[in-house]
């Protein structure tokens, strides 16, 4: 745990009065007693940084014995980075990882070529009653590195750089922003932090990743003046530093890096620069032709129609 000058909204001028340039407002969506809110990609912005995809599940409560449930699916040039406010799930894949995630902890799985995976709850868990809150990215790979070899990677929440302030604390997912730096792993430039705000507590964003956005998942934050509810993606201009100001106790996730080289084609849980890429990789799920997730070899989601 750090206290640092940076967290200082005094070391800052503040930006431009309209700081923000785009606010997405998701739509709920339930998926069989569990709601999903995908601020990414939207009609009017496809990435911010390297974010292509950006989903909040829940906040879920699930009925004793029941949980989240997802059979061994692929993806393609793309890295998958899962964070959890509250809840536990269990990935595995076809490299043979098997690892359960926790609050504040981080799975990243990069796809690169290709990987198959499944995210489901174990009994243990679900005989609980389980709850499930967080935020599941999709991180596009620049063009010299989507045909990598797949990995993964786990990073337990000591791992992560934390600073306080007066009535802040930020976590640094990945990337680097306010003079530290995270171990995950990364592939261009990019700042993902977890931050808790007090009410009135304000913390300065500074400019130098050139796309930033401000995803509110509790409470409500304050941007000159102007108020923010949870649920909203907020794309802000490049170039201005802002500063947010929690209206009530808030979470924000801050997030955002240098600009991708070029737009992406997404196509169910495929990513990438190529459509003939895509259109291979649909073949191959279809032809059986993806590596089996240890573990879990008897269930896998059927290609779409569309």
């Amino acid at each position: 745990m750090s206290t640092l000058q940076e967290l200082d909204p005094d070391c800052y001028p503040e930006g431009r009065l309209d700081a923000v340039d785009l606010t997405i407002v998701p739509r709920a969506r339930d998926i069989g007693g569990f709601e999903v809110r995908r601020a990414l990609p939207s009609a009017k912005r496809q990435m911010i940084g390297p974010f292509i995809f950006w989903d909040q599940m829940g906040p879920a409560a699930f009925p004793i014995g029941e949980g989240i449930n997802v059979r061994p699916h692929p993806h393609i040039g793309l890295a998958t980075l899962t964070y959890l406010f509250d809840g536990e799930m269990y990935h595995r894949d076809s490299l043979g990882t098997a690892q359960p995630i926790r609050p504040g902890e981080v799975n990243l799985m990069t796809a690169g070529k290709g990987i198959v995976h499944s995210e489901r709850m174990d009994d243990a868990v679900k005989a609980l009653g389980p709850n499930l809150f967080g935020i599941q990215s999709w991180i596009a790979l620049p063009k010299g590195r989507e045909e990598i070899d797949p990995g993964f990677e786990h990073r337990d929440q000591q791992a992560l750089p934390t600073l306080e302030a007066e009535g802040k604390a930020v976590r640094v997912i990945a990337g680097s922003m306010w003079g530290v730096n995270s171990p995950v792993t990364t592939f261009s430039e990019m700042i993902y932090a977890d931050v808790a705000l007090e009410t009135g507590a304000r913390l300065p964003i500074p400019a130098e990743h050139e796309e930033r956005g401000i995803y509110v998942s509790e409470g409500t934050i304050s941007i000159n003046g102007d108020r923010f509810e949870c649920g909203q993606l907020l794309v802000l201009h490049p170039g201005d530093p802002v500063t947010v100001e929690a209206a009530s106790r808030a979470r924000i996730q801050v997030l955002g890096g240098e600009p991708m080289d070029g737009p992406r084609f997404i196509w169910w849980n495929f990513v990438h620069s190529s459509k003939d890429r895509i259109e291979a990789a649909k073949a191959d799920w279809k032809a059986g032709k993806f590596d089996v997730v240890p573990g879990d070899e008897e269930e896998f989601i059927p290609l779409p129609d569309k």
